[in-house]
């Protein structure tokens, strides 16, 4: 039930993550659009050559997008890393930061990118500022992924939902340009990018998992769930009075 649910989802689900396996098994699922990762969950998972990592799981991941980051501080050596990355394979989208360490926009390299046909993914954006900055970027001839990280918008206590789609309204001008809903926490994250118009969401390996588990289950179903979950642990412990 709930496969078919995110199946019917209007929005692109993204899987994210770096598990290898995980990787490949929800690359098979018709429900997952497309896939990414990055450095600091390459890192989680013990990844210590990237380039064999990332060629890989492009053995297997032929025919759905999939982004992989640069990680350079330095522009003119992040130009060089996306322009290798891109070769990798045609369905490879390459993820430029919206800026370096130092705060320097990474407007200018984009625009470049941009203009010579290379498929990007424009990820750590937090402000409506940075997002109207890759509007005017991004080619309008080539596709590309905005990525707006809601999750951590949300982790400041404010509410993602106007901001996404105030973004929403300033890719306007970009026909092929795809809001992302980026760093998701919890299942119903999925349903709010989907019902404020994100063209995708990535989820993490997790919460896929969870998603697909209790995605649309009856709420009286999931209050006797508990109920019981509660009965058999205090009986596992032992516990008397």
């Amino acid at each position: 039930m709930s496969t078919e649910l995110l199946t019917n989802l209007p929005v692109k689900i993204f899987a994210d993550g770096a598990d290898r396996e995980g990787i490949f098994e929800l690359y098979r699922k018709p429900f997952i659009q497309g896939l990414t990762t990055n450095p600091t969950l390459m890192k989680k998972v013990g990844i210590v050559d990237y380039e064999a990592f990332a060629k890989a799981l492009l053995e297997v991941v032929k025919d759905k997008p999939i982004s992989f980051e640069v990680f350079s501080d330095d522009f003119e050596d992040m130009r060089r890393q996306a322009v290798k990355i891109r070769d990798w394979q045609e369905n490879v989208y390459v993820k430029i930061p919206i800026t370096n360490t130092k705060r320097e926009s990474a407007l200018p390299l984009i625009k470049e990118l941009a203009a010579e046909g290379v498929k990007l993914n424009v990820t750590a954006l937090l402000t409506l500022e940075q997002v109207k900055g890759v509007a005017d970027s991004l080619n309008p001839e080539v596709a590309s992924v905005v990525s707006v990280f809601a999750g951590r918008i949300a982790d400041t206590g404010v509410d993602p939902l106007p901001l996404m789609k105030d973004a929403l309204k300033l890719l306007g001008d970009q026909p092929k340009a795809e809001l992302l809903w980026a760093s998701v926490r919890e299942v119903l994250n999925i349903f709010q990018a989907a019902a404020c118009g994100c063209h995708i969401v990535t989820v993490p390996h997790d919460i896929l998992a969870k998603a697909i588990k209790m995605g649309g289950m009856d709420l009286a179903d999931l209050s006797l769930d508990t109920v019981q979950m509660f009965y058999q642990d205090a009986v596992a412990a032992g516990f008397k009075l």
